[in-house]
């Protein structure tokens, strides 16, 4: 096994991330088998329980783990299928380190940060890494594991130890250590600053861990003067320093990485069986990241509630753009607040209800995604509404979905009391009920989570036909309401139609409103599974709808024409900019 650890310095947010998924990718390129480990050093067990203003998006995996963000970029652009153990946390070590003293595995002896919790990060990283997470089902060549968190913080001091040891218990020959940095460019002169570059990387080797590669991240391309002193300071070798300056696209940064031989580097680092012949895997990630630059015509996406931190929808972003890019628009993503759409907010600020409306009568779909709380989902039915009434796509997933059922009630089945125990205990009509397993105690890891089975219960489905006509299909969940199956024959009977249900034929999983050109809702979290070149169908679904595509689409047997695929060739960017508006609210 070979193990790559990526460590960052001088600020955090410097693109571990996307550099570790980056570097997985190149390598999976090499066809290797590639996974992933990121290690936060908080004390929560996992992310369930996060704010997604302090911590962004909550990650759920196929086995119901709630993790850390940065994992879902690791899935999307390995391909892979990860783990809950896969994310590693202060909490989870002391936890199972308490746990085994409890049960006596350490003979009386005293438990103390080295060696006992230094070890159990070593023990789990050793045994994490040999988990298969292809659909191959092979063991694991590499192990990249993102430390997150600043070199020098506290909280990550017990990992930068158990990795000082583990250097030497894999060996040196199977062990590399890459450090990002960032480089700051001076707003006067222009001049690239090392120093904190420097101090960082001191830092780094009085804990004991030399980087074998430094990347520099920066705003512009780092200048071959700053590479130089960087390297002759650093006691590395040039071709060990990468340069990673901000690009138009992630999908730009494997390329970049590849560009400055790192394949070589690690090939000899590590004797990494990688044959010289190009891959078909990059060239094919190649054209993608040049036609997703070249694309003339703009899908424009409105996102609302958490719109002051865009992290919080970063699965849902993901899934828009790369159904964008499958139907040739570049996506031109807008937010709007729901909350901006209610009654209340034309009394307290005029200005700002009527501008969100403004922006919501240009749409050309709507997306409503999960959440949880109160807090603008009267907001959201009234999008909800005016999708339904004036027919533009709307796509619901989780409470999307919920709110649709309920603005279908009150609206179409005359059922005004409708609403959701979520907001309302005592609802007149409880459309949406809490789940029966649901513990209210306890909280992390108590909803439906992970991976489950939604199986078709008719043929004429949309959704259906964009999964590829299969009789059942299985995503990721992560909810504790539901539809109530007590209320679904009223709905049957309307044309809100009960498409898809779970294995036991009583949980509603998806609906669809008949005579409209995309009103699709969905309890699942489709986004999770949406890859690079692997759209996830609900979203593509509701940007072919948006373009004008879907039908078409259809009768191809999911093809989309040469025309279609194409139209960004250099005439098109002559014409008037097609746009499709989806409001997410």
């Amino acid at each position: 096994m070979k193990y790559i650890l990526v460590t960052g310095g001088v600020i955090s947010g410097v693109g571990k991330g996307i550099i570790a998924s980056s570097i997985g990718m190149i390598l999976k390129s090499c066809v290797l088998q590639v996974t992933a480990i990121k290690i936060d050093p908080y004390i929560n067990i996992d992310a369930g329980t996060f704010s997604p203003y302090e911590h962004g998006e909550v990650f759920v995996l196929n086995d119901g783990g709630e993790v850390d963000l940065d994992l879902g970029n690791y899935e999307r652009f390995l391909d892979i299928n990860l783990y809950k153990n896969n994310n590693i946390t202060t909490g989870k070590i002391y936890q199972h380190v308490i746990n085994k003293e409890r049960h006596g595995d350490y003979l009386g002896k005293t438990v103390q940060v080295v060696p006992h919790v230094t070890d159990a990060i070593q023990e789990w990283v050793m045994n994490q890494a040999l988990v298969p997470v292809d659909s191959n089902n092979e063991e694991p060549q590499i192990c990249i594991i993102e430390l997150d968190g600043t070199i020098g913080d506290i909280e990550g001091m017990p990992f930068v130890e158990a990795f000082r040891q583990f250097q030497f218990k894999a060996k040196i020959e199977n062990f590399c250590n890459i450090h990002v940095s960032l480089v700051p460019q001076q707003g006067a002169t222009g001049e690239q600053k090392t120093k904190p570059t420097q101090n960082s990387i001191r830092v780094l080797r009085g804990l004991g861990l030399s980087p074998d590669l430094i990347i520099c991240r920066s705003s512009a391309p780092i200048e071959m003067a700053t590479k130089k002193k960087i390297s002759m300071f650093y006691h590395v070798n040039p071709e060990q320093v990468i340069c990673i300056h901000d690009v138009s696209s992630t999908y730009r940064v494997p390329l970049l990485l590849e560009e400055q031989g790192v394949v070589k580097y690690f090939k000899e680092r590590l004797n990494l069986p990688i044959v010289d012949s190009a891959s078909n895997l990059l060239f094919k990630w190649k054209n993608m990241a040049d036609r997703c630059e070249r694309l003339q015509k703009r899908v424009a996406a409105l996102v609302g509630k958490d719109t002051k931190f865009r992290d919080c929808y970063t699965s849902v972003f993901k899934a828009l753009e790369h159904s964008a890019l499958a139907v040739s628009h570049k996506l031109n993503l807008m937010y709007i607040d729901s909350i901006d759409l209610e009654q209340s907010t034309e009394t307290e600020d005029p200005v700002k209800f009527h501008e969100a409306w403004q922006k919501l009568c240009k749409a050309d779909g709507v997306l409503v995604p999960g959440g949880f709380g109160i807090r603008g989902t009267q907001g959201k039915i009234q999008a909800i509404s005016w999708a339904r009434t004036k027919k533009i796509p709307f796509l619901g997933v989780c409470l999307g979905m919920q709110l649709a059922m309920i603005e279908f009630a009150r609206n179409c089945l005359n059922l005004k009391d409708a609403d959701s125990m979520e907001f309302e205990l005592n609802a007149g009509v409880p459309v949406v009920i809490d789940m029966p397993e649901h513990n209210p105690g306890d909280l992390g890891g108590t909803m439906r989570l992970g991976i489950r089975r939604t199986v078709f219960k008719t043929e004429n489905s949309i959704l259906k036909k964009l999964y590829g006509d299969v009789p059942f299909i299985e995503e990721r969940h992560r909810h504790r309401y539901e539809v109530n199956p007590s209320l679904l024959n009223q709905f049957e009977w309307s044309d809100l139609h009960c498409v898809g249900k779970d294995v036991s034929g009583e949980r509603l999983e998806i609906v669809e409103l008949a005579n409209h050109p995309y009103f699709v809702g969905v309890q699942f979290h489709p986004e999770f599974s949406s890859r690079p070149m692997k759209p996830s169908p609900p979203y593509l679904g509701l940007l072919l709808a948006a373009t004008g595509k879907l039908n078409a689409y259809l009768q191809r047997g999911r093809k989309l024409s040469k025309s279609d695929r194409y139209s960004d060739s250099s005439d098109d960017s002559m014409s008037e900019p097609r746009t499709a508006e989806v409001e997410i609210s």
